[in-house]
């Protein structure tokens, strides 16, 4: 049992071997196979969790923290190689691009070392660090340069702004229409992913319409808690 239990954080440490993986097709260009990483890395992500549990690895090794070994992970997949891809992908000009790069790199630093980064139901207190999926949008919809760097900006702002961000599996309010919309918006993002970043027109409407939803569930009024 105490050698299932550390595979556990064998496997969350496979997701930092993902990374890297991603990295290496991000120094090749190819966008779309660092996005299918990425986003096996975010599976890997959304089960290491319930597993650790279930195999009580808290208790089995409290030597090991996988809190600690989570935000290792996450900072390397949600932070500093979608940063690489701001900084490479061509979506502004050099200066720019390595400049918002870098704000992305020092915000999402900032927002892993946050101790209030949850509220009390569970949803994220201000821009939750994912910017795997602002680059996916920017690498997919290629905005003007303009209008990419106002987006970074935005996010990196948003990291320190006191509003709520959904967490799919943990906010129980309308958590079955979240995560049925989340494995429709991972359907789709494949489907991107295979046409290679430029797919058909309605699938692109479709994927922006999904990110509404998930930028726009955490701003509605909150639940008062039951007497």
């Amino acid at each position: 049992m105490r050698a299932l239990a550390f595979l556990v954080h064998v496997l969350t440490a496979c997701g930092a071997a993902l990374a890297l993986l991603a990295l290496l097709a991000a120094t090749r260009g190819d966008w779309p196979l660092m996005f299918l990483w990425l986003g096996i890395a975010l599976v890997v992500d959304s089960i290491d969790g319930p597993l650790a549990r279930a195999a009580d690895v808290a208790k089995v090794w409290p030597g090991w923290s996988g809190d600690t070994l989570d935000l290792v992970v996450d900072y390397t997949t949600y932070v500093f190689v979608p940063a690489y891809s701001v900084a490479a992908a061509g979506l502004m000009p050099q200066a720019w691009a390595t400049t918002a790069a870098a704000v992305v790199a020092i915000t999402g630093t900032l927002y892993f070392a946050n101790t209030a980064m949850k509220t009390a139901d569970n949803f994220f207190r201000g821009f939750p660090a994912v910017w795997n999926l602002v680059a996916f949008y920017l690498l997919l919809l290629r905005p003007a340069p303009a209008i990419a760097a106002a987006v970074v900006a935005l996010f990196a702002v948003l990291t320190f702004v006191p509003i709520r961000f959904v967490h799919p599996f943990r906010v129980r309010r309308l958590r079955t229409v979240t995560v049925a919309l989340l494995t429709l918006w991972a359907v789709l993002a494949l489907a991107a992913i295979r046409q290679g970043l430029s797919p058909e027109v309605w699938i692109t409407a479709a994927l922006c319409a999904l990110g509404l939803y998930f930028l726009g569930v955490g701003l509605l009024p909150q639940e008062r808690p039951s007497e």
